[in-house]
């Protein structure tokens, strides 16, 4: 059954044009979790990391593959900002539409303000598709890494590639 928050997500990808698979599956709050229920999707799997500057005054979205290990440190220094934390999830909400366990660069569609910088892993720039949440942890969307591309483009949202 498609959620309220995917069929956004799904009108969003089919008003650019972009095609996409769908797996549904359990609820996965966690990389853990969804291990065993993605090992059979080829594509990239990713954990979607919604963090804050110190000062709560910058938001971002730092995506990287599902088993690498985030050093925030290192992150925080590439994108020139200090200390990074995880942002509340009334924040996550507020900007991104989400809830903890179903972060995803598909919330993007609500961040209006443009205020959520995106930075992704740049070993993910290799994947040739690549796969997400639609908003909710109960389904997987695969789509092309170029049109991931398209999809981030088309929000306007600042992007960097980062060194995880």
């Amino acid at each position: 059954m498609i959620s309220p928050q995917e069929v956004s997500v799904l009108a969003a990808l089919e008003a650019l044009r972009i095609p996409v698979e769908r797996y549904e599956h359990p609820p996965l709050a966690s990389a853990a979790d969804a291990a065993p229920y993605w090992a059979d999707i080829p594509a990239a799997h990713t954990k979607n990391l919604f963090l804050r500057n110190q000062k709560g005054t910058r938001h971002y979205l730092v995506i990287i593959e599902l088993l690498k290990r985030a050093d925030l440190r290192a992150v925080a220094n590439q994108i020139g900002d200090g200390k990074l934390s995880f942002g509340s999830p009334e924040r996550l909400m507020a900007l991104l539409g989400v809830t903890p366990g179903s972060v995803s660069p598909f919330g993007l569609i609500y961040d209006t303000t443009r205020e959520v910088r995106v930075c992704i892993d740049q070993d993910l720039k290799t994947a040739d598709r690549i796969s997400f949440h639609p908003n909710i942890n109960t389904a997987t969307l695969v789509l092309t890494f170029a049109d991931f591309e398209r999809f981030l483009a088309s929000r306007g949202n600042a992007i960097q590639f980062v060194t995880v």
